[in-house]
């Protein structure tokens, strides 16, 4: 079957983009940094002697051949804080035939709310627009975009995410953009494990099936990039749940700072040619005229083979009194799409302007969280923990 065309506005980003780049919070569980943010976790950083990490993670050589030989496994001690996160690389942990394995990250659904809303900033429910395929080879339409793989204590599991600029390190960015329920399982739960994210997985589209016997060049086409530290919100820690949407999922966002498995002096955005711009404190969702929702749907009746969008006008969802409007799109994307980038056209440039976080029920919209100053609060706080590395 042959992809559907994407929309002619991020059409026309992509061009504008790829031209230049082919050819050239509530309450934290860390409140003395930037409130609302894990970035506070960034104080005690990594090697720096003051950090004491929970029970179970590795902190000497014999805890990290432990790690590496099956330890991560051991979900009884769950790292939750913010300054908890670890994510030692495994090499070859993701296999091909791993990758094709993984399964949607549990979705995150909720009734649908419409014209009867208690909330007067909810806009009517949007009719559902059926996803489209991304033309393919995705590294030459889409490339920032990918699938983020890791592991949970109910096995190996998949989002999306999108590789975004850095203003630390202008053309050399290594930070992506997703959800933070595909890191951290919020309220209940912590830190996700083995976390790696794969730009143009599947660059051409081969049924999943056929995905374990396809060389890894064609699947991974710029190989994989592992996480070495992750900032999401800390409403996000306190408030969000994976089995509902709740007032939690307005903060539902995370970025990590990656680098690749087998090493290499260029960075992500280097490597893969591309990254978007990040437009916090956009235009509310009823002021937007269109934007494109990307990502990798997983959940039946999808298989997370192929990328997939939603060209749709957003409006306005409010999950709990107090908290930020979210935007909502019509869309039949699934499972597996969390995390996803929500792009416009600014000044010819694919700029993310939100990502997905939660669904209907019945996979007719999707919503995701505006980018406002505890976004960019996270997202400070990680470019400027790397910004002199």
């Amino acid at each position: 079957m042959s992809a559907i065309r994407r929309s002619t506005a991020v059409a026309a980003a992509l061009t504008a983009l790829l031209a230049v780049t082919v050819t050239a919070c509530g309450p934290s569980d860390d409140k003395a940094a930037a409130p609302g943010s894990s970035a506070a976790a960034d104080q005690k950083g990594q090697g720096d002697g003051g950090l004491t990490l929970p029970k179970g993670v590795p902190t000497s050589l014999d805890d990290l051949k432990q790690w590496k030989d099956g330890g991560w496994q051991n979900w009884d001690e769950w790292a939750r804080k913010a300054s908890d996160f670890v994510n030692p690389i495994i090499k070859d942990h993701w296999k091909t035939d791993r990758l094709a394995k993984a399964k949607a990250a549990p979705e995150i659904g909720v009734q649908a709310t419409g014209a009867g809303s208690e909330f007067d900033a909810t806009d009517p429910e949007p009719r559902p627009i059926t996803a489209e395929q991304v033309d393919r080879p995705y590294h030459q339409h889409m490339a920032p975009v990918g699938k983020i793989f890791f592991d949970s204590p109910k096995g190996p599991m998949v989002c999306s995410g999108t590789i975004v600029e850095d203003p630390a390190h202008p053309g050399k960015s290594n930070l992506v953009w997703t959800a933070g329920h595909c890191v951290h399982s919020g309220k209940q739960g912590g830190w996700m494990r083995n976390i790696v994210f794969v730009p143009s997985y599947n660059d051409n589209g081969v049924p999943m099936n056929q995905v374990g016997g396809t060389p890894s060049q064609q699947i991974t086409p710029y190989g994989r990039f592992w996480a070495d530290w992750i900032t999401t919100s800390g409403e996000w820690i306190n408030m969000g749940s994976e089995e509902r949407g709740n007032g939690g999922s307005a903060y539902d966002f995370a970025v990590l700072h990656v680098k690749p498995e087998n090493g290499g002096g260029k960075s992500l955005q280097e490597t893969v040619g591309a990254a978007a711009q990040v437009w916090f404190n956009s235009p509310s969702a009823d002021q937007l005229s269109s934007l494109d929702a990307f990502g990798y749907p997983a959940a039946p009746p999808y298989d997370g083979a192929l990328m997939m969008n939603c060209p749709a006008r957003p409006g306005r969802l409010v999950m709990e009194q107090g908290t930020p409007a979210m935007h909502r799109i019509g869309c039949t994307m699934t499972g597996g799409t969390s995390g996803g980038g929500w792009f416009v056209n600014r000044g010819g440039k694919l700029t993310l302007v939100s990502n997905t976080s939660i669904s209907s029920n019945a996979h007719t919209w999707l919503a995701g969280p505006h980018l406002g100053p505890e976004a960019q609060r996270v997202f400070d706080g990680i470019s400027q923990k790397f910004a002199n590395q």
